[in-house]
C-alpha cells in the first residue's frame, strides 16, 4: 500500500484468495487491482501483459497456486520477456501443513531458481519480509517472493539493511556456519545459541536470496569456520543446500558440509507446521542431534 501510494505503476492481481488482507488495496486503488478468480494461468498472463506496458505487477496467492499451477506462463510470458512481475506466494514450506501435500510448498525454490531471469527471495522474518517487498518492487525484472503464513517471530531487533543477493550475518562464530533461508531463521538462531552455550560459537547467515546467491558469504564461511550446515523448510533436492553445494564444489574450498531439509518425497500425513518440521528433523533439538557427528569433526580440527 505504501509503495502503491508512491508509485502509480504498481498493480496487484490475486487468484481469489487473500480476502481480509487485500480489500484495503482494492478500495484505495480500484483501477490497479484485479481478482482473476481461480485461474492462476490467466492471472499470470494478464500480469505479464500489464507489466509489458511499463507497470510493476504483484501477483498473490497461497502455496503452490501462483507458481506451480501456472509455471508455463511464468516461464514463457514473464521470464522470457523479462516482465516486471513479482510473484508472491504465502505459505512457504509447511505453513499450510494441515491442508495436505497440495498445499505444501516444498519444491518451489528449486523450480523457480532454475528459471532464467528469475530472482528468488525467501525472507527470514517480518523485518526481512518488509525490506524484501520494497527491494522486489525496485528490482527491474521477474521476482519470486516466498513468505510464511503470518505470525512468524521477529528475529532481528530492528529493520535490516537488505540487498538482493547479499546474505545477512545474524550471529558471529568461528566453529561452524549455519545458513538458513526463509522462516527457518528463528530455528537456526536457536540452534546457534544452544551450540554457543556449549562453547561452540556458530555463525548464522540469513540467505534470504537464493538467486542470485551470495557466494562471497559462503566462501568466507568456508575459509573462516570449520563446517557449513544449510537449514531449509524445502526439499533437500535443489534448494538452499543444493545451491550452496554447487558453490562449494566449484570452489577450491574444502570444508565439512551438511544439508538439512525435507526429504525428497511427499509428506504423507497432514499436520501442523511444527509437527511436520519435527517429523522431518527440522526442530532445534532434532537438528542438534543430527549435528553431533559433524561437531566431532569440528572439535577434531580445532
Amino acid at each position: 500500500m505504501d509503495l502503491a501510494a508512491q508509485d502509480d505503476r504498481i498493480y496487484l492481481l490475486v487468484g481469489d484468495l487473500g480476502f481480509g488482507v487485500v480489500e484495503p488495496f482494492m478500495q484505495k486503488f480500484p483501477d490497479r487491482f484485479l481478482n482473476a478468480g481461480v485461474a492462476e494461468q490467466n492471472m499470470t498472463g494478464v500480469a505479464a501483459g500489464i507489466a509489458l506496458t511499463g507497470k510493476i505487477v504483484f501477483t498473490y496467492s497461497i502455496a503452490n497456486f501462483p507458481i506451480l499451477r501456472c509455471l508455463e506462463q511464468i516461464r514463457n510470458d514473464v521470464c522470457y520477456h523479462k516482465a516486471n512481475v513479482k510473484i508472491v506466494s504465502i505459505g512457504g514450506g509447511f505453513s499450510y501443513g494441515a491442508l495436505g501435500m497440495s498445499h505444501h510448498a516444498t519444491e518451489d525454490l528449486a523450480i523457480l531458481r532454475a528459471l532464467p531471469e528469475m530472482t528468488v527471495i525467501a525472507p527470514g522474518d517480518p523485518f526481512e519480509a518488509q525490506a524484501a517487498t520494497r527491494a522486489a518492487a525496485e528490482h527491474d525484472g521477474p521476482c519470486y517472493l516466498r513468505l510464511g503464513r503470518a505470525g512468524e517471530p521477529l528475529v532481528h531487533a530492528s529493520k535490516v539493511s537488505f540487498r538482493i543477493g547479499k546474505a545477512i550475518r545474524v550471529r558471529e562464530g568461528d566453529a561452524l556456519t549455519l545458513i538458513s533461508t526463509g522462516a527457518m531463521l528463528r530455528t537456526a538462531v536457536d540452534v546457534a545459541d544452544a551450540l554457543t552455550a556449549r562453547a561452540i560459537p556458530a555463525r548464522v547467515l540469513s540467505m534470504h536470496t537464493l538467486k542470485p546467491l551470495d557466494t562471497d558469504a559462503i566462501l568466507a564461511a568456508a575459509q573462516e569456520t570449520r563446517a557449513i550446515v544449510t537449514i531449509e523448510e524445502h526439499s533437500i533436492a535443489g534448494g538452499l543446500g543444493g545451491a550452496v553445494a554447487e558453490c562449494l564444489a566449484e570452489s577450491r574450498e574444502r570444508v565439512p558440509f551438511k544439508r538439512l531439509g525435507i526429504p525428497a518425497s511427499f509428506s504423507a500425513p497432514p499436520g501442523t507446521q511444527e509437527y511436520l518440521r519435527d517429523l522431518c528433523g527440522l526442530s532445534p533439538n532434532s537438528i542438534l542431534r543430527s549435528l553431533e557427528p559433524l561437531l566431532e569433526t569440528v572439535h577434531a580440527s580445532s
